[in-house]
């Protein structure tokens, strides 16, 4: 897993790789534009662009790490692709179950999917409370009603990214939510976010007890734009919950159960590691 500079996590983990459009929010999708600098480089993480694929050799790696740490779930991918084989994101889920010392942060942009498989194939990761099960949000029309679908689904604690927002969302229901993140978009074609759009989601998080978190403000460098709102740093959280670190006997087990399944699919791990 690789450090990271967002501002709401520690780390990336990253067991698919790739991705397609689904909406306006995707426009200026960073993961795309970093991964299509590579395709065709030989031997590179990124030599087939941004296509989707599974990173077997990858699913090892929370378990390799005993410190607990805050983990965003494919920065550069989504776990719920339609190209996504069910059988796989099970195997990830129980990757993420088994190594319950961290918090994993899941990020999507098709609830669909994911609803249905935490209904019945991820019923056991729905209720864990260390994973956090989220959709995307930047946009009346193809994001609000993520939230609905996210709402009505098994997953145990749930949580909003709104980021990039791009226009006013209006009055949300947030009930059932656990979390919300507000950020604008960066780089050379940002699109602009206003200050009353983050107020408003801000003033309704307020109201409905449900933490806030202020990623960023949209501009070429945002961070030098500051994460203030109003003169305040909105770092709010979800109450974290966590199981302890496992003894070393039980992590070489589970280690080893993750290796068989990598040695399966053609990937090589040692079962070992700090």
């Amino acid at each position: 897993m690789n450090k990271t500079n967002i501002q709401w996590t520690e780390k990336t983990w990253n067991p698919t790789r790739g991705c397609t459009v689904v909406g306006p929010e995707c426009a200026n999708c960073y993961a795309r534009e970093f991964a299509e600098r590579f395709k065709g480089t030989k031997g590179h993480p990124y030599e087939n662009g941004f296509d989707f694929g599974v990173v077997p050799h990858k699913l090892v790696e929370p378990l390799l790490i005993t410190k607990p740490s805050m983990v965003f779930v494919n920065s550069m991918s989504d776990l719920f692709h339609k190209n996504a084989p069910v059988e796989y994101i099970q195997k990830v889920a129980w990757v993420m179950s088994a190594a319950n010392w961290h918090i994993f942060q899941v990020l999507t942009k098709r609830p669909d999917k994911m609803s249905k498989l935490l209904e019945k194939d991820l019923a056991d990761a729905a209720e864990c409370q260390h994973i956090w099960w989220g959709v995307s949000v930047g946009n009346k029309k193809g994001g609000v009603p993520r939230i609905e679908v996210l709402r009505n689904s098994k997953a145990k604690v749930k949580w909003l990214s709104i980021e990039p927002l791009l226009e006013d969302l209006g009055e949300i229901d947030l009930s059932g939510i656990d979390w919300v993140v507000v950020g604008g978009e960066s780089g050379p074609k940002f699109r602009e976010m206003k200050k009353e759009w983050v107020e408003s989601i801000q003033a309704q998080c307020a109201a409905a007890k449900v933490p806030f978190f202020f990623k960023q403000w949209s501009g070429l460098h945002p961070k030098k734009l500051g994460r203030e709102l109003n003169n305040v740093t909105y770092d709010e959280m979800p109450r974290i919950i966590t199981g302890p670190v496992i003894d070393e006997t039980e992590r070489q087990r589970r280690l080893a159960v993750v290796a068989k399944w990598i040695e399966e699919m053609n990937g090589a791990v040692q079962p070992t590691g700090k």
